[in-house]
């Protein structure tokens, strides 16, 4: 502030103006700045609604293959599991006690029924024999000389010259050494049984097991058997016994098949180192009962075994056949996706989008998983892509065509576990 003397004496302040130029200069930098204001409002926003990046657009939908089930006639067949045993089985054990002097057969050899398998030593039996046949020669003289005895008594009591009691008495001697007679017939058949039961024989024909007791060695024996000393055991190999267990579910469907006419007697069996069904058989047995505390049921197949390849104890893959051959829709065994406790298929709908869709699933064919019910012939499932898309979303559709899966010799087959197919007349 600037201050100016008065004329009259006094001196006061008095406010000066400022000058015009100065006005001027402050006028314009004030609205230079105030013009400044809204442009930095309006980039700010810009910058806090863009991000600082430019607009971008929605992602393309993905695409999937597609294609229609494969539709096939099949002939289905359950699956099991099982082991071979023999058709009859044999301990060999002596009848008589004795030493083995013999033995006339190699280990594991196949032996026919008959054939001389030990010798024991027969001396003692053909003494006790010889000594049989003398009583019975001596039970002869004394039935002879008893009938002659009452010969003679039954002529004197013609003429009285004997009594009726002697008759008796001599007649009753009579019976009494005819039965004498008949007693030491039968110790020699009996004696004669136990020099035939030295030599050891093959009750049946089959494999022979090793030999469980070397010559030299005493045995036991035993009319019974149940205490004779085990010498060997023989397996009847052909035919052979394939024996498996077969749940209730499966039981009453083989059961239900047979009563509708359908002929599931026939099975198919395949070994752990083989990749086709080679060995034929048929179901003869099933068991009477259920086991309660399993819920299954045994049942046996008789398979021809010419060659005796087939050995007991051996494992096995056996089909049963189901019924008739039936009309089955197949889609790939990997577009069968599991949902908790349901199985479901991913199907594309009319509009493009991607709907799955609960089916009941049937036994695994060349790679190819049979659909039972839930699928229809002009559905179009989803076969590769579906993890690239939710359902619900509309996807683009690439057309595909199911085809069996051709398994490699030696490669694993794909099995499952309810049971098995093939295609009508293969």
């Amino acid at each position: 502030m600037n201050v100016v003397a008065n004329p009259g004496g006094d001196t006061a302040a008095q406010p000066i103006a400022a000058p015009a130029d100065a006005r001027r200069r402050l006028t314009t930098t004030q609205k230079v700045a105030f013009g400044a204001i809204p442009l930095a409002v309006v980039a700010g926003l810009a910058l806090s609604r863009g991000g600082g990046a430019p607009a971008q657009g929605a992602p393309p939908p993905a695409t999937v293959t597609a294609a229609a089930p494969l539709v096939r006639e099949i002939s289905e067949w359950d699956d099991y599991s099982g082991r071979f045993e023999a058709s009859r089985s044999v301990e060999v054990r002596p009848r008589v006690s004795g030493a083995i002097v013999g033995i006339h057969f190699q280990d594991g050899a196949l032996v026919r029924k008959g054939q001389l398998l030990f010798s024991i030593d027969p001396r003692p039996f053909t003494a006790a024999l010889a000594e049989a046949r003398a009583a019975v020669q001596g039970a002869r003289s004394d039935l002879a000389l008893a009938r002659a005895d009452l010969g003679r008594a039954t002529r004197l009591l013609d003429v009285d010259a004997v009594s009726r009691s002697d008759v008796d008495r001599l007649r009753a001697r009579v019976q009494a050494a005819e039965a004498t007679l008949a007693a030491a017939d039968a110790r020699v058949r009996s004696r004669a049984l136990d020099v035939g039961f030295t030599q050891v024989r093959a009750p049946i024909t089959g494999r022979v097991s090793d030999r469980r007791i070397d010559a030299g060695n005493l045995v036991g024996g035993g009319p019974g058997g149940g205490e004779a000393t085990l010498l060997t055991t023989i397996n009847a190999l052909d035919p052979i016994y394939f024996t498996f267990d077969a749940s209730e579910a499966l039981f009453l469907k083989a059961r239900r098949a047979r009563e509708n006419g359908g002929a599931a007697s026939a099975v198919l069996i395949r070994l752990q180192d083989e990749t086709d069904y080679r060995w034929h058989g048929r179901l003869d047995f099933t068991d009477n009962a259920l086991d309660t505390r399993s819920g299954t049921i045994r049942l046996r197949a008789v398979v021809d075994n010419g060659r005796q390849f087939l050995t007991p104890g051996m494992f096995g893959n056996l089909r049963l056949a189901a019924g008739g051959t039936t009309t089955a829709l197949l889609v790939p065994d990997a577009a069968v996706q599991t949902d908790q406790a349901r199985k479901v298929v991913t199907v594309v709908e009319k509009d493009g989008s991607l709907s799955p869709h609960p089916v009941v699933t049937g036994p695994v064919l060349d790679g190819l998983r049979v659909i039972r019910s839930g699928l229809a012939t002009t559905d179009r499932v989803v076969i590769s892509g579906a993890q690239l898309a939710m359902p619900g979303m509309k996807v683009n559709v690439r057309s595909g065509v199911i085809r069996p899966v051709a398994v490699a010799p030696g490669a694993p087959r794909p099995t499952a576990l309810a049971g098995e197919a093939t295609f009508a007349g293969r």
